[in-house]
């Protein structure tokens, strides 16, 4: 046989910044009957699903649930805590900022946007002349993603509440950790957040449809000051539930929960912080192999400084249309499927198809990764796309402590 042979039968490798891969033990837990919803095991393993949770999320505070994906948790952050007319100072380093601010617009909310664009983190100095100059306390929120998924910034979320306290803006801070959280350190408590959102389909490696709100008590007291609130989105009754049903605003989400059972237990066992530096161990492989390829080619990861890349996915640039060419061909001749460049271009344009992104969060290791790096070094040779030698060898020597 002559020519290349498809070799992309078998398992399917899923490497975007989710949904990430669902653990062995999270689907067996999901396979099962439907449960009773009123009594008997599903009531008592909810209750202790709360408190892990909040381990994960670190705090001793309230948590949340969710039937929703993350866009449903930004909307129940905000109208817990915030009304017409009220503002919000968003400062935005990628599209999921941009986004949770049209979420605010669309509820009546007037957001103040700085756009450090997506290659650049959060100016702090610019934060603090906003901050300063709002001497009536008009903004009520600061909204700030850790991690944002389309360009791979991390954020730095206690510098945030720092400006805050400097400046005695009385403002809550709110936190989007949907991609970081159950990948990279973060601590709510710790850091002075008020309120955070998060989803299943990350970090948490439970496939989507839960959302979390975790929130403190300036948070409650904001949410017990308002006029009035969406019975389905008021988090009073979810985080203090009198009855079953409250947890969920209405029917349970059964099979989630069993997978999140088991989700939660397979993180706690491995040990929170053992997760945060398995993710960043296995981000600088991937680093170490990208700055490879791109001593020879055109290939870039979309963020310089090593200290302000994320640990659960790595945006990169290509050039159009290089960018789609290797998604599709990987996807068709080994089985292994790439994230697309998010909000990095216009959807559709011919630049949108010089971007793509890297996966590594969650049910993530070191062959997993390995296997990821070989396919796209197989996939730009295939491709002819000019690449730097030696990658995968210089991620063999980060993982092997070489």
């Amino acid at each position: 046989m002559s020519g290349p042979v498809n070799v992309s039968a078998g398992r399917k490798y899923l490497a975007i910044p989710g949904p990430s891969v669902v653990p062995d033990p999270v689907l067996q837990a999901m396979h099962r009957p439907s449960p009773n919803i009123y009594a008997g095991e599903l009531v008592e393993m909810t209750a202790g699903l709360i408190p892990d949770l909040r381990r994960v999320a670190r705090t001793d505070h309230h948590a949340a649930i969710y039937i929703a994906n993350g866009h449903g948790a930004w909307e129940a952050a905000l109208q817990n805590t915030l009304q017409p007319g009220d503002r919000v100072l968003v400062p935005a380093s990628g599209r999921f900022a941009i986004g949770w601010s049209e979420m605010a617009e669309g509820l009546g909310i007037e957001t103040e946007i700085l756009d450090f664009g997506t290659r650049a983190p959060w100016d702090m100095a610019r934060i603090a002349e906003a901050l300063a100059a709002d001497r009536e306390h008009r903004i009520k929120a600061v909204l700030g993603v850790h991690v944002d998924t389309s360009s791979s910034i991390r954020n730095d979320v206690a510098g945030l509440r720092r400006l805050l306290d400097e400046t005695g803006h009385p403002a809550l801070l709110m936190a989007d950790c949907i991609a970081s959280l159950g990948c990279e350190q973060f601590e709510m408590d710790g850091w002075g957040v008020d309120v955070m959102v998060t989803a299943s389909q990350k970090g948490l490696m439970v496939p989507p449809g839960l959302s979390f709100v975790f929130f403190n008590e300036r948070a409650a007291a904001a949410r017990a000051a308002l006029p009035r609130i969406s019975r389905y989105w008021d988090w009073a009754p979810r985080a203090n539930p009198a009855e079953f049903y409250q947890y969920f605003g209405g029917t349970a989400p059964t099979h989630h929960l069993y997978g999140l059972r088991a989700a939660l237990d397979m993180i706690h066992a491995e040990g929170i912080e053992n997760v945060w530096a398995r993710h960043a161990h296995l981000a600088r492989a991937i680093w170490a192999a990208c700055e490879a390829w791109g001593a020879g080619g055109p290939l870039r990861m979309n963020v310089a400084d090593r200290s302000l890349r994320s640990h659960a996915v790595t945006a990169l640039h290509i050039g159009a249309p290089d960018g789609t060419r290797l998604r599709d061909w990987l996807e068709a001749n080994l089985g292994l499927t790439l994230g697309i460049g998010l909000g990095m271009a216009a959807a559709g344009s011919p630049g949108w198809h010089g971007y793509f992104r890297l996966g590594h969060m969650g049910h993530v290791n070191g062959q997993m990764v390995m296997g990821l790096l070989g396919g796209i070094e197989t996939g730009l040779t295939a491709l002819g796309i000019p690449h730097g030698q030696g990658a995968p060898d210089a991620a063999a020597r980060v993982l092997s402590g070489r």
